[in-house]
C-alpha cells in the first residue's frame, strides 16, 4: 500500500455519500506498499480501507479482484470485503481514478516473522486455495514466465549499474525457465504476492489476508514458492529451514499436494525469485527523484535465486513427503 494521489475533502465527501456507511470523520494515508493509493477511512459508523487504483492496475482486471474478495469472504476466508454503494456497485471513481471501499481487518503484520507465523500461514494459504477453487473468473499471471522476457528487455541496458554481470545472468535464467518451466501442475486462484505485510495476526491467530491486486490463475505450488521466498529467509539472507518445514507441513495437512508439485518446488521458488528480482530491478531503475515510495533492493532476490539454483529436492527445505 502507498499514497500516490491526495484526495480533497470535498471529493471524498461526495464519494462516500454514495455509500450507506455514514459521513467521513478522517482519512489517513497508508504509506506501506508500492501499487495503489490507500487510506484508512473512518466514518461515523466504522473504519474502512479506501483504495484508488493507480496506473499500474488495469481497469479491466478490477472486476476479477473485487469478485475474488467477495467470493473468498463468502467462503469464510478472512479478507477485505468490498462495500457496495447504494446502487449495488463496488467500484466507483475518485480523483479520476477507479476506487473502492473495503472492510477493515484488525491485526498487525509481522516485521520479523516467527516459525509460528509461518505455520499459521501455511494453513491459511491452503484454505484460500481451496476456497477459490470454484471461483469462475480467470486472470492470467502476467508476471510469470511469459512476462519475464519483457521485463528483461526493459532492464538489460542498465542492469549492470546495479550489479556487474547482472544482465547476462538474468538472460540465462529467463532462457532456462522458458525452456524448462513446470507445466500441467494443479492450478487455480493464487494470491501471488503474499509477503508478510499482506498478512495480519492477532496474538496467536492469523486474522486476515489483504492486497489481492496481483491475484491470478496459476499453479498453486507457485504461490507456495512465493511464500518460501518472502517468509523463510532471515534479514541476513540465511534460509530458515524450520520456518519452511512448518509452513509446508501445515499447508499439505490442509491441502494435500501432488508428487509433481513437490518435485517442481525448487524451480518454482527459483522462478519466483526471478520475478521479484525483475520487478524490483525495473522499479529501481525507473524510480522518479523525490518519489514518496522508496524502491526495494533487487539484489535481495538475486541472492535468493542463486540459493534455489543449488536446491535439488524439496527435502532441502526441511520437508520430507
Amino acid at each position: 500500500m502507498a499514497v500516490y494521489t491526495e484526495v480533497p475533502d470535498g471529493e471524498l465527501e461526495a464519494f462516500v455519500a454514495r455509500y450507506d456507511i455514514g459521513r467521513p470523520v478522517s482519512c489517513k494515508g497508508i504509506a506501506e506498499g508500492v501499487e495503489n493509493s490507500n487510506f484508512l477511512l473512518t466514518t461515523e459508523r466504522a473504519s474502512y480501507i479506501l483504495t484508488l487504483y493507480e496506473k499500474r492496475v488495469r481497469p479491466e482486471d478490477l472486476p476479477f479482484f473485487i469478485g475474488l474478495m467477495e467470493h473468498l469472504a463468502a467462503r469464510g476466508i478472512a479478507c477485505p470485503t468490498p462495500v457496495k454503494a447504494r446502487d449495488g456497485t463496488a467500484l466507483g471513481e475518485l480523483c479520476k481514478r477507479p476506487a473502492a471501499i473495503v472492510t477493515f481487518l484488525d491485526g498487525m503484520w509481522p516485521r520479523r516473522p516467527t516459525a509460528r507465523h509461518c505455520q499459521l500461514l501455511g494453513t491459511a494459504l491452503a484454505q484460500m486455495h481451496l476456497a477459490g477453487a470454484d471461483f469462475a473468473m480467470r486472470r492470467a499471471n502476467d508476471l510469470s514466465v511469459t512476462g519475464w522476457r519483457r521485463l528483461y528487455e526493459a532492464t538489460k541496458e542498465r542492469a549492470d549499474e546495479v550489479s556487474a554481470g547482472l544482465a547476462e545472468e538474468i538472460r540465462r535464467e529467463v532462457e532456462g525457465f522458458e525452456a524448462h518451466w513446470p507445466r500441467d501442475l494443479p492450478t487455480g486462484v493464487i494470491h501471488a504476492d503474499l509477503f508478510p505485510d499482506n498478512v495480519f495476526y492477532l496474538g496467536d491467530r492469523l486474522s486476515g489476508i489483504i492486497d489481492f491486486y496481483f491475484a491470478c490463475t496459476d499453479a498453486y505450488a507457485y504461490d507456495i514458492a512465493v511464500c518460501l521466498n518472502a517468509w523463510c529467509f532471515e534479514h541476513d539472507g540465511a534460509f530458515n529451514v524450520t520456518k519452511a518445514r512448518l509452513f509446508l507441513a501445515s499447508y499439505v495437512k490442509t491441502r494435500p499436494v501432488s508428487k509433481a508439485e513437490l518435485e517442481a518446488l525448487p524451480m518454482l521458488a527459483r522462478g519466483s525469485a526471478l520475478r521479484f528480482l525483475l520487478t524490483r530491478l525495473y522499479d529501481w531503475l525507473n524510480h522518479p527523484p523525490g518519489a514518496f515510495v522508496k524502491p526495494k533492493d533487487p539484489l535481495e532476490y538475486l541472492d535468493k535465486l542463486r540459493f534455489h539454483a543449488g536446491i535439488r529436492s524439496v527435502s532441502a527445505y526441511g520437508f520430507e513427503p
